[in-house]
């Protein structure tokens, strides 16, 4: 086969995938905001959040973020985002990974503030995108009620774009969502002895 025969097959099969994806977009013509989700064991879900944050903020949108069970160290996103103060509310809520607390009692009482916040954030008919970072930790662990959390959730402005980050996200959480989103782990610096880094980590 000539290259000119390749190029003649690889054109006629782009066309056939253009048609298909065109009918696509053509038929999606709902508008609304989403739950999104980001979850496993994988490198990637809150930075995943954080871009959608700048790209929001791209379009001129105002952002709500609640960090859940983070807050023991400072992070490039929240120096960077502060730098926004009239278009994000950054809300660092939580006082480190739960093996660093080792107080159950205050790690509840925290993410119930953290939950007070975000309740708050999705009331409001401004904020175009809320995060909710490391939420599903605080609900495996039984921090929160899960059926609160959807209620909130599914109460919240017709156009507002939810997203929710960490491992273990609950079966009833994926079911309510709209784009769900699994990172696995294929391999990690971590466990070949590298340190967490400042711009790759945290």
């Amino acid at each position: 086969m000539t290259d000119l025969d390749r190029d003649a097959r690889h054109k006629a099969r782009m066309q056939r995938k253009k048609a298909l994806v065109d009918q696509k977009i053509a038929g999606a013509q709902d508008e609304y905001g989403l739950l999104l989700v980001h979850t496993g064991n994988g490198k990637g879900k809150s930075s995943s959040a954080f871009g959608m944050v700048a790209r929001a903020l791209g379009h001129g949108y105002k952002v709500g973020v609640v960090q859940f069970i983070k807050g023991a160290a400072s992070t490039g996103e929240e120096a960077f985002f502060r730098r926004f103060p009239d278009e994000v509310s950054y809300h660092v809520m939580g006082e480190g990974f739960t093996w660093e607390t080792q107080d159950r009692q205050r790690d509840i009482a925290k993410a119930q503030q953290a939950w007070a916040v975000a309740r708050e954030l999705l009331g409001r008919e401004e904020v175009m995108l809320v995060v909710l970072d490391e939420l599903n930790i605080a609900l495996k662990y039984g921090y929160l009620q899960l059926d609160d959390v959807l209620a909130d959730i599914q109460s919240r402005p017709l156009h507002q774009h939810v997203v929710v980050t960490g491992r273990g996200a609950p079966e009833a959480l994926i079911e309510a969502a709209d784009t769900v989103t699994e990172m696995a782990l294929i391999k990690h610096a971590f466990k070949a002895g590298v340190k967490a880094q400042k711009g790759i980590e945290y």
